[in-house]
């Protein structure tokens, strides 16, 4: 009975401490001495996009600032648990109005997706509601688009079809030729796993050929890739980042309820079965190579989650009226939390120059 009461109680710690954590809602934008800037938005809205019912919070330390839509990775990965900058000075939202939208099939928007709206189709027509809904809030005739891993591929297919929406595109850990991408960065990581005699993940490796014209197969990503490159340092960050990291920052999370919790880690599993083989069949110097607005790319150097090489190889291809590539040299495939302060400084300059 004692040991059944002892349990009892911890799990009850555990809700409450779950339930106090999942307000589901942000607290207000401040400056470091604590005060709310005047024109400052701290927002979590629901609305009706392609049918169906889904989440976005916009941030702000001044509304009248250019909009950012961001979009996350994944794919059905949202991002803003892990780039909340309640208190940081460097942070994306004091030179933008950052629109951070929980694709469908993802966190907030999960609830009652129908699998079969779940296609790159869909997506981009998502996005361009979206788009069209926060030009119209916020009076502005074109967004800037920017769009991560997964939501670099959204992204990218969003500006070659409809361009006229969008000040520039920018890109981070920018997605190219993405099975070439994963049968590297498998040598790789069987390489290394040898040399250091990591028996267990050579093991691990090689119930998979990459020569398969399956390769790479969502158990392959899902029970050995991942964990590999982010031991290796060429996952997520180049330092220091496991599941574990993803999991405590979503605990704490306020921005979510309980339940948005839930849905976020369910929504990741989902949306992988149906949209990650977008990503491997399509190959982007092919089929995406010409574009009607200014093209950038921020990348990790030791990304190999995304080819840093491939992705710099393609934006050396690509046409646009402007391009560049911005090289972030102690990062892998999130520059934005490994090199926060440079990153923002990277996109403010790019803001600038559109604005000049």
């Amino acid at each position: 009975m004692t040991l059944l009461l002892s349990i009892i109680l911890l799990l009850s710690f555990f809700i409450l401490f779950l339930l106090i954590n999942s307000p589901g809602k942000l607290p207000p934008l401040v400056t470091t001495t604590g005060k709310p800037y005047p024109k400052s938005l701290s927002e979590k809205c629901f609305l009706s996009i392609g049918g169906h019912q889904q989440g976005l919070f916009i941030l702000s330390e001044n509304i009248e600032n250019p909009v950012l839509l961001f979009l996350h990775g994944g794919p059905g990965s949202p991002e803003l648990p892990l780039v909340y900058a309640k208190n940081e000075p460097n942070r994306l939202e004091k030179d933008f109005t950052v629109c951070y939208w929980d694709q469908r099939g993802a966190g907030m928007s999960l609830k009652h997706t129908p699998e079969a709206s779940m296609s790159l189709e869909q997506l981009v027509a998502d996005t361009l509601e979206v788009t069209d809904y926060l030009k119209k809030r916020f009076n502005q005739d074109k967004l800037f688009l920017m769009g991560h891993s997964w939501g670099s591929y959204l992204g990218i297919k969003t500006v070659a079809q409809a361009p006229e929406h969008y000040a520039a595109y920018i890109g981070m850990g920018q997605l190219s030729q993405q099975k070439l991408s994963e049968r590297l960065a498998y040598d790789y990581l069987l390489d290394q796993a040898t040399n250091i005699q990591d028996n267990k993940t050579v093991k691990a490796l090689k119930k998979f050929d990459p020569s398969a014209p399956s390769f790479p197969s969502l158990n392959y990503v899902m029970s050995i890739r991942s964990s590999a490159m982010n031991r290796y340092g060429i996952g997520i960050t180049h330092k220091n980042f496991s599941m574990m990291t993803i999991l405590k920052q979503l605990l704490f999370f306020k921005g979510y309820t309980l339940g948005e919790k839930i849905n976020y880690l369910r929504g990741s599993l989902f949306s992988l079965k149906h949209l990650f083989p977008y990503t491997i069949e399509d190959d982007l110097t092919v089929t995406t190579r010409t574009f009607a607005l200014p093209v950038y790319v921020t990348h990790g150097k030791y990304d190999m989650q995304v080819s840093y090489e491939l992705a710099r190889d393609y934006v050396d291809t690509l046409s646009a009226p402007k391009k560049a590539f911005f090289t972030f040299e102690h990062s892998a495939h999130t520059p934005i939390i490994e090199e926060r302060e440079k990153f923002v400084k990277v996109l403010n300059k790019i803001k600038n120059d559109h604005l000049a």
